[in-house]
């Protein structure tokens, strides 16, 4: 008689262990979630992002960002970027709905959380970019050279003295 009751029980239990994985855009908790890249706070309803991809072996995991610029930076030195699972995910500059990334289309000279000036839409206008060239854009900003000095402003010197 145990044994009727504990067998529906165990592959109840199987089946919920086996869940689907997990897709799309979770949820923010704004001011609270901090960027995976640069560690700022996930603030700006209208210009964050999220990837959800991980290793092949693994289920995937969903990591935030403030600036869809840093997504794109960061996603690069992943080894799983180009995983069919991969998702990335911004939101609508106006509306702050989530886009998929890699179907909007981008408006350059938004003012944006870390200044990759990048507006995301969903409709095409004469100006925008598709996603390649966002992408473009943002490695294009990522060079400059006031960025690396205003980097380099915010590393401490270890040369033990006190400032």
């Amino acid at each position: 008689m145990l044994d009727r009751l504990l067998f529906p029980l165990l592959i109840a239990l199987l089946l919920g262990c086996a869940a689907k994985e997990e897709t799309g855009p979770g949820e923010v908790r704004w001011d609270r979630d901090v960027c995976a890249r640069c560690a700022m706070a996930v603030s700006d309803h209208h210009y964050s992002a999220q990837v959800r991809g991980g290793s092949p072996e693994k289920r995937t995991r969903l990591y935030k960002f403030d600036d869809l610029g840093c997504a794109v930076i960061w996603l690069d030195g992943q080894a799983w970027s180009d995983d069919p699972r991969t998702e990335i995910w911004v939101n609508d500059h106006e509306s702050g709905d989530w886009l998929d990334a890699r179907a909007a289309w981008y408006i350059a000279g938004k003012t944006t959380p870390m200044d990759y000036g990048l507006g995301a839409r969903s409709e095409k206008t004469d100006s925008a970019l598709n996603f390649h060239q966002a992408a473009e854009h943002i490695h294009r900003k990522d060079k400059r050279p006031e960025w690396r000095s205003h980097e380099q402003q915010h590393v401490q010197p270890d040369d033990g003295e006190t400032r």
